[in-house]
């Protein structure tokens, strides 16, 4: 049976949804057809509120962000440096094993010159903003911030994408390797401070 009132909004919520009910695959795997089936409706009704998938996605992937950069926000707000980054890292961590689904959606990169693409771009952009706060701790050359957001990315997505996707096997404590993989960032960080005036 057809769902009373559907609209765009609510046609997003239901993608939502599933890509958190489908687990570390459920923003790859979303279709029309799973949306119109949870929806009641017939997949070309679907049209009517969301131009295609891809747009869809999009619009995910704008809500997804805009709740790990909250995420991100809320964990290092008042705090700097080496403690900021410790939280910002273990922030990155929960948010994507609580919700593996949208974690995967946040990955999406959006295209600066498509028009289309500007939410997501706006929302990306935010995140970034936050990343790079949390590294004024560390009196990074401004020629090296985008390398050092890169970086740290980088270098939590690789962690948190083998531990979601199965990849830590052996029977040691995932969260003392965590604590030391995020021990190895700071003092890569660190490595790339600006040198004392005079020294």
């Amino acid at each position: 049976m057809a769902r009373a009132g559907l609209s765009h909004d609510a046609v997003v919520r239901i993608a939502l949804d599933l890509v958190d009910a489908g687990g570390p695959t459920g923003f790859a795997d979303l279709t029309l057809a799973k949306v119109a089936a949870q929806a009641g409706v017939a997949t070309p009704s679907l049209y009517k509120h969301v131009g295609s998938l891809a747009a869809l996605r999009r619009e995910v992937a704008v809500v997804a962000v805009g709740d790990y950069t909250r995420a991100l926000t809320d964990a290092t707000v008042g705090l700097a440096g080496p403690d900021a980054v410790a939280a910002l890292a273990h922030a990155t961590r929960g948010y994507a094993r609580a919700h593996p689904g949208r974690y995967a959606a946040v990955q999406v990169a959006p295209d600066p010159d498509d028009p289309a693409d500007a939410a997501l771009s706006a929302a990306a952009g935010r995140s970034v903003q936050v990343v790079a706060a949390v590294l004024r701790g560390f009196d990074l050359p401004e020629d090296r911030t985008v390398d050092a957001v890169r970086s740290v990315r980088a270098s939590l997505h690789g962690f948190v994408a083998l531990e979601l996707g199965g990849g830590f096997r052996l029977p040691d404590d995932l969260d003392r390797s965590f604590d030391l993989h995020v021990r190895a960032l700071l003092a890569g960080l660190a490595s790339l401070a600006r040198p004392p005036a005079g020294a």
